[in-house]
């Protein structure tokens, strides 16, 4: 039995686009990945959710079905008001997967994780045998933190903890508590955690490594070695 329309929710994208026009040329090309049957690692921004309905129209023009292993809560909401089913890594391991980046550097080193939901995205992305990642030109940097802060996830009692050791043992140059634009208090993530934004002084591939040692910290924001192929806007991408 289904809901009745009434109780639907068209969730989409709050505000507008930015680069709409490219971002729509980009999820066009990525849905020409999709196969019948494909189980797909779909991720979040306003980019992936584009290419989401890109692939529900490629997927009604064949006649074909794919199933959505999705990054968020917001686009599980967004596949079930499209019709698209959706599973877990507990169930099934995604064909493919793709997402967008708030950063990308030229060794495909990334930062995510602007709409909270870097923790799963990066599950995600290491569960996939093949990674993509959609992204338009404003994303390209040549180094990684030029505009974007790393975002930890942090447990909340460990909150002053993390704090301590990043002033501890990292070249970091500032640090806020992400706040919530729709609620007072602080982004809490599906995994009931906290955000912190960090901006440091130089951001490493190791650093990656370095900052899922500090305790307190679940995951960063910082995606190092996954080696993705980019499908962009540019020629030849």
């Amino acid at each position: 039995m289904e809901w009745p329309a009434s109780q639907e929710r068209d969730v989409e994208w709050r505000g507008q686009i930015s680069d709409l026009e490219a971002k729509e040329r980009i999820a066009q090309k990525m849905a020409r990945r999709l196969r019948d049957g494909d189980a797909v690692g779909v991720g979040s921004g306003s980019t992936s959710l584009l290419t989401l309905h890109a692939l529900v129209d490629s997927a009604k023009q064949h006649g074909w079905r794919f199933t959505a292993i999705t990054t968020s809560l917001e686009m599980e909401m967004n596949c079930a008001n499209l019709g698209v089913a959706t599973s877990d890594l507990l169930q099934q391991r995604p064909d493919w997967s793709f997402d967008g980046a708030d950063e990308i550097d030229g060794a495909l080193n990334m930062i995510k994780g602007r709409g909270g939901a870097m923790l799963r995205e990066k599950i995600i992305m290491a569960s996939s045998p093949e990674r993509y990642v959609v992204v338009d030109a404003s994303k390209m940097v040549a180094t990684l933190g030029e505009h974007s802060p790393i975002p930890l996830e942090v447990v909340p009692e460990a909150l002053r903890l993390v704090e301590f050791q990043l002033g501890e043992s990292f070249d970091v140059t500032s640090s806020t508590l992400r706040m919530a634009g729709g609620k007072d208090g602080p982004v809490v993530t599906e995994n009931g955690n906290l955000i912190l934004d960090v901006m440091f002084a130089n951001v490493r591939p190791e650093l990656d490594t370095e900052l899922n040692s500090v305790v307190g910290v679940v995951g960063s924001g910082l995606f190092v070695g996954f080696r993705p192929t980019v499908v962009s806007d540019i020629t030849g991408r």
